[in-house]
């Protein structure tokens, strides 16, 4: 009977034991695993909301959200990443979801849906951008952010494809070269013809950058254009080009930059300096000049001269309010007054 006993007690020692082993080892797991993915993905997000008073629009003054936006980055390896973007506002909107591979140095592959490089300001995120209406006119209107091209329609500055990218030469020089569809985000291409974007930036300085990028391609209208008289259904040649530069210091910075483009026989240009002054530590003053003429010949075009504060209570989090004055000509257009606050959190 004692021997008996024994035996009973060694294997449930021995059960616990192993019990004990294995959760150890889960344990180890789980958290080698909860190390890895703390160490390989990052998480961030920002929201934008605010007031605006618009005389031109009904109705004329309304809260209202902006953005608010999830953005995950994974590291895969060394030379792979992997990043997404999602805007919760609107419904819900997938912005970006594309992955990077480092080939060598200088030269990186990138396959996705990603903000087309073209223009300076498309590619730069609305956290940093000094304006509350964010992107200019001519590149709302060019790079198809806004939906203001009714033939373009509303991409947010995206679209699926294929790029190139890289710096050369300790940073001297930045290239960008991609092939998309030419048809916006979350779509498939409506068309056999494919846009072919390129964008080519120096660093001569360490407080200058200039440089120029353009599109060339086969457009595939989605509705009828007020300004170039194209059909819904119609496919047109749709040329963009721009230069520009940025200059920033510590305590000002200030860009700019001059846009073209030509749908069909339309010509349009557009051009926008837009800068920021600290006048003390975290308070800014910001001041643009914005134009656009979405039809050359025919003459019509607004100039947008807008001013403003900013605050920066927190790191990349502000408080912002500006006013704008729009000048309008042509087209039975009659000017009017914008009149903007926005708060940022981000982290």
């Amino acid at each position: 009977m004692q021997k008996t006993i024994l035996r009973f007690l060694i294997i449930v020692l021995s059960i616990l034991n192993i019990h004990s082993t294995l959760i150890a080892q889960e344990n180890k797991t789980l958290n080698q695993v909860v190390n890895t993915l703390k160490e390989r993905i990052s998480l961030a997000g920002y929201a934008q909301l605010g007031y605006t008073y618009d005389d031109a629009a009904k109705p004329d003054n309304t809260f209202d959200i902006k953005r608010i936006i999830f953005m995950a980055h994974g590291k895969i390896t060394d030379r792979w990443t992997c990043d997404f973007m999602y805007d919760f506002y609107n419904s819900g909107m997938l912005l970006e979801i594309y992955t990077d591979y480092k080939l060598f140095n200088g030269l990186t592959a990138r396959i996705g849906e990603f903000k087309i490089p073209y223009t300076i300001e498309n590619e730069l995120s609305p956290t940093t951008v000094e304006l509350i209406y964010c992107y200019s006119q001519s590149v709302c209107y060019l790079a198809g952010v806004s939906g203001s091209d009714k033939c373009y329609g509303m991409t947010s500055g995206r679209d699926i494809g294929l790029m190139l990218h890289g710096k050369l030469f300790n940073d001297f020089l930045q290239y960008k070269a991609a092939i998309i569809n030419g048809q916006g985000m979350n779509t498939k291409d409506k068309n056999s013809q494919k846009d072919i974007v390129g964008n080519l930036m120096i660093y001569p300085l360490k407080w200058l950058s200039v440089g120029g990028s353009f599109i060339r391609g086969t457009g595939h209208a989605i509705a009828d254009s007020e300004y170039t008289g194209i059909k819904s259904g119609e496919n047109y040649a749709k040329k963009r080009w721009s230069i520009g530069g940025v200059v920033t210091s510590s305590k000002i910075s200030l860009r700019s930059e001059y846009l073209a483009g030509k749908d069909r026989n339309v010509k349009s240009e557009g051009f926008y300096a837009t800068g920021s002054l600290q006048l003390v530590r975290n308070f800014d003053f910001i001041a643009s000049f914005d134009y656009f003429n979405p039809n050359k010949a025919a003459d019509i075009k607004q100039n947008n001269y807008i001013a403003g504060l900013q605050y920066w209570f927190y790191p990349r989090c502000r408080l912002q309010a500006q006013y704008t004055f729009c000048g309008k000509k042509g087209n039975g257009l009659k000017n009017s007054n914008l009149i903007q606050t926005q708060i940022q959190v981000r982290f």
